[in-house]
């Protein structure tokens, strides 16, 4: 059993990641701003932690960090404010609690640091894994990553074991990608994305969470980890196959010229893409439950 501190834990991560934690014996403390909140959400899952509501309430060092802390990136159009926002939920909250570390005299053992797909920017649909350079500085997304992976650094600078994941598009239930997708699907208007040719790659959220665990209980070498999926998909078969599960037609095409007045740049998530592959995680015997993309839909809408 080790004791374990998770950022994030009331995420859609997190609602998957806390019970499987609390299953394996854990002893778990979450970090969030509204801890009766946190404690019914947990509760509804199956879950069981503890809550501090502050950096300063942690007064002793865990075994593990597992650092998921950040607004979602796709909630609200990219105003400078928000960017501002994005950033400082990531990289001042991750060197914030290595800043509290430090004054309690040590860090974890084991650091799961997250991070996201979008380090690589807008590439193309060749296949590009862990040791593919990052993506341009005027990508923000690549800029936010990479500033939030250098944030997490510096607990392995410090002597913790650090895994930082970048994490594609997490595919469950309810909420999250799939959620937002639901109901315009089910309508009968869901439809490609542009030219569809973009790059989607996703994971299942069952496997990420297994993912985490194999970490800490398997101990793999220290390092990145792409947290997708072996098969990334375009749109345009992502789309057929969402609708052939659900058993809705898939007609429509969304242009891309109203979407990017309406949302800015945050239409990049939308219509640009990357194909991602977890050659590090499967070189090391990691073993996806759900490796292929309408298997692992299917799993969801039974």
């Amino acid at each position: 059993m080790a004791t374990i501190l998770v950022t994030g834990g009331t995420g859609f991560v997190g609602d998957a990641l806390i019970p499987a934690l609390t299953k394996a014996g854990h002893s778990i403390t979450c970090l969030t701003r509204d801890a009766a909140k946190a404690r019914a959400r947990h509760s509804q899952v199956g879950g069981t932690a503890q809550y501090v509501q502050s950096l300063d309430a942690l007064t002793a060092v865990p075994d593990v960090l597992i650092n998921l802390s950040g607004e979602g990136i796709a909630d609200k159009p990219w105003s400078d404010a928000r960017k501002k926002v994005l950033m400082d939920s990531r990289v001042a909250v991750t060197e914030g609690l290595l800043a509290r570390f430090r004054a309690l005299g040590a860090v974890p053992k084991t650091v799961i640091s997250g991070s996201a797909i979008g380090y690589y920017g807008s590439q193309s649909t060749e296949a590009v894994d862990e040791t593919a350079s990052p993506g341009p500085s005027h990508d923000f997304s690549a800029q936010l990553c990479q500033a939030w992976e250098a944030a997490a650094a510096g607990f392995e600078a410090a002597g913790s074991q650090l895994y930082v994941m970048r994490i594609g598009v997490v595919l469950g239930l309810p909420g999250g990608f799939l959620g937002r997708l639901v109901l315009p699907f089910k309508l009968g208007l869901g439809g490609v994305l542009g030219r569809g040719n973009q790059m989607l790659s996703w994971i299942h959220r069952d496997d990420l969470v297994a993912m985490m665990l194999w970490c800490l209980e398997s101990q793999p070498p220290s390092g990145t980890y792409n947290a997708t999926a072996p098969e990334p998909v375009s749109n345009r078969v992502f789309t057929k196959t969402f609708g052939t599960v659900i058993r809705r037609p898939t007609v429509f095409t969304v242009p891309e010229t109203p979407m990017r007045w309406v949302l800015g740049e945050l239409a990049d998530l939308l219509f640009q893409g990357v194909a991602v592959q977890p050659a590090r995680a499967q070189a090391e015997g990691f073993q996806f439950q759900y490796p292929r993309l309408e298997p692992a839909l299917r799993s969801l809408f039974r």
